[in-house]
């Protein structure tokens, strides 16, 4: 009969008593992981069954139901995308973006959207002072035939979110904007050069999951230079997108790394408007609301 550590009133006692058979019990957790090995090398058919059988439940795969996820194969999906707001900037046209903050932004808000500017191409950077209202700024952007406009709005002179209007009927999109930590700020970063990335979009599976994803490939052009070996990244994970920019280290014909070039920061989509930007009496497609979290399984991009 083996003894029990709550059985053993001594306190130095029962401590050897756990040390031992926590000892004991990795000793035999390696004994059968070198049995499993030796029988699935005889066997390779083991292996392969074992690892579809042991698949880790994630809230990923564990996401409640939503009618709304995109099949792979969609085809009504793809039909419409092929028509819609964004159809014309992946059939080549080139994006051209204006980049703003609210009036008389504080340092730290102008330098995040310094660093916004040497990630998306064909941007530029406007200062803003008090005499002018979005909606101005909008139609200012209209008839210089802008693309997109990005508007980052601050709190106690800090950013905190991020308005990405599409012209020159929309849609629009705020999100929450966290986490930012600067190139200079990321340890042993890389230097960022004047190349176009590759854009990589991860999870974007629902229907306003494609056109937000549709959105940010909007500002970058369809056209990615690979000799600048960078990558922009817009991962999305339980409806926290998060942005991280790299550069390709090749360091054989094998072996290839990945260092940071940085800004990295996390939105949160807080609404989508279906036109322009019109906060009295636009047509909103979703907003956020704090009783929709229902279950932590469930998302909505």
């Amino acid at each position: 009969m083996s003894l029990v550590s709550s059985d053993v009133k001594n306190k130095v006692k029962r401590e050897q008593l756990l040390a031992k058979q926590r000892l004991e019990k990795g000793k035999a957790q390696r004994q059968r992981r070198k049995e499993l090995k030796k029988e699935e090398a005889a066997n390779p058919e083991l292996r392969e069954a074992r690892l579809r059988e042991n698949v880790p439940a994630t809230q990923e795969n564990t996401r409640e139901f939503d009618e709304a996820v995109v099949a792979a194969a969609d085809e009504e999906v793809a039909q419409e995308e092929e028509d819609d707001e964004f159809a014309q900037y992946f059939n080549g046209q080139a994006p051209k973006v204006l980049i703003t903050t609210t009036p008389n932004a504080g340092r730290h808000t102008v330098s995040f959207v310094k660093e916004l500017v040497s990630v998306i191409p064909n941007i530029e950077y406007v200062k803003r002072g008090k005499k002018f209202e979005l909606q101005q700024i909008i139609q200012f952007c209209k008839g210089r035939e802008y693309t997109d406009l990005i508007v980052v709005t601050e709190d106690h002179k800090e950013p905190t979110h991020l308005t990405l209007i599409h012209l020159p009927e929309g849609p629009t999109a705020h999100f929450r904007l966290t986490r930012i930590k600067g190139g200079k700020e990321i340890l042993g970063h890389a230097r960022a050069t004047s190349h176009h990335p590759e854009l990589i979009l991860n999870r974007f599976s629902t229907r306003m999951g494609h056109t937000i994803g549709r959105m940010f490939a909007a500002l970058f052009p369809q056209v990615p230079e690979f000799q600048g070996r960078q990558a922009a990244t817009f991962h999305n994970q339980r409806d926290y997108i998060f942005f991280r920019r790299h550069r390709y280290v090749f360091k054989n014909s094998k072996r290839v790394d990945l260092q940071e070039i940085g800004p990295r920061f996390t939105l949160k989509l807080r609404w989508l408007q279906k036109g322009l930007y019109d906060p009295a009496n636009g047509e909103y497609e979703w907003i956020y609301k704090a009783d929709l979290e229902t279950s932590r399984r469930r998302v909505f991009l």
